[in-house]
């Protein structure tokens, strides 16, 4: 995927930004405040629905008024085709209410934007997906998941839908059949889904250790284990749910099952995510982050966007060469922020540059 035209308005200190990106890497400097995340930051909005940095509610709607719009303008390479697919995509968004356009009609559902445009983001706040809780690390193998599979999302809604539904009957004390009935379609829905993650995060696996092995050998990262959520080495999700009822009547929610379900990284001498420095969780973060795009890429015959906010602050230098050498070495589309060029670009003269000041993006000669 490459960005031809990315267009905002009302984001953050931005009243309007227009970008003509090209294919390579992107690089955009300026001042810390000066806004330069914000652009990322509204690239990741339309490929994921909502901020990196918190809801779009919180902050990213420049101040008085009403709401922000995202335009992407993207050439998209799709399989069997001789010559790139020139794709568009509009959001409107109130932090409350939504708007969104697809290639000239109207969308009923987010999702339908975000499965249109894959961007792999890493950020300050990305060392989470290590060393924070669960959820940012289930989201992570939906999203690969979401991508590279079509019908997974209509599982993954399937359990969502199942799961809303019994524990609305757990608080009102629901009767046994009723809990029977929708135990029947967690598990239905809920075993195949955690198989799919399984297979994937195995096939993770191997592109994330050959990948630490060149971007971080320090690390040494063996392995990705899925802990998918309940005892599944011992009972069936359906037997699962059975044991748990009467903990998760009294509970008033569904303690068992992929909702539940997280993963970890196993190192060569590190005893696990607690012992790791913000240091190391940033490195390792970005290495599954890579080892995602590089999946993507294999199974779906073209690159994500790929976007690295702040990343002359977030690895060091010689961390950062490696880096950009990997990225430079593939056809990705690279988006990178930094209060100056990084070293590793000083006299790089094949990339595209960008300063963000006084409420401006302009490229420089």
């Amino acid at each position: 995927m490459h960005i031809r035209r990315l267009s905002l308005h009302q984001v953050r200190r931005f009243d309007t930004v227009e970008l003509a990106p090209q294919p390579g890497i992107n690089l955009i400097t300026g001042d810390n405040g000066a806004g330069k995340t914000s652009v990322l930051e509204a690239l990741h909005v339309m490929a994921y629905g909502r901020s990196f940095r918190g809801r779009v509610r919180d902050g990213l709607v420049r101040q008085g008024r009403e709401a922000l719009d995202v335009f992407v303008e993207w050439d998209e390479q799709r399989e069997g085709a001789d010559t790139p697919t020139r794709r568009k995509a509009g959001l409107r968004h109130s932090g409350q209410e939504w708007k969104g356009r697809l290639d000239g009609e109207d969308v009923a559902q987010l999702g339908t934007l975000c499965a249109a445009l894959a961007v792999v983001t890493f950020e300050p706040g990305s060392h989470a997906l290590v060393s924070g809780g669960g959820e940012p690390r289930r989201r992570f193998l939906d999203w690969g998941l979401f991508h590279v599979e079509p019908d997974f999302m209509g599982l993954w809604r399937r359990y969502s839908r199942a799961l809303k539904q019994r524990n609305a009957l757990l608080k009102q004390g629901g009767h046994p059949h009723a809990l029977d009935a929708w135990d029947r379609e967690l598990a239905e829905a809920g075993e195949p889904l955690t198989t799919r993650r399984q297979h994937y995060l195995e096939r993770l696996q191997e592109r994330t250790v050959e990948l630490a092995a060149v971007l971080a050998p320090n690390l040494g990262i063996q392995s990705l284990s899925l802990s998918p959520g309940w005892r599944k080495q011992e009972v069936s999700l359906s037997d699962a749910l059975l044991l748990a009822r009467e903990r998760d009547r009294m509970a008033g929610y569904t303690s068992v099952g992929p909702h539940r379900a997280d993963w970890s990284v196993g190192f060569e001498t590190i005893p696990g995510r607690d012992a790791l420095s913000r240091g190391q969780a940033k490195l390792t973060a970005l290495t599954c982050l890579l080892a995602q795009a590089e999946d993507y890429a294999e199974q779906r015959g073209e690159w994500p966007v790929i976007a690295l906010d702040d990343l002359s602050s977030e690895l060091d230098r010689h961390h950062q060469a490696r880096v950009l050498e990997r990225l430079k070495a593939g056809p990705a589309q690279i988006f990178i922020t930094a209060t100056e060029v990084p070293a590793a670009l000083v006299d790089a003269t094949d990339i595209t540059r960008f300063h963000v000041e006084h409420g401006q993006v302009l490229p420089v000669p």
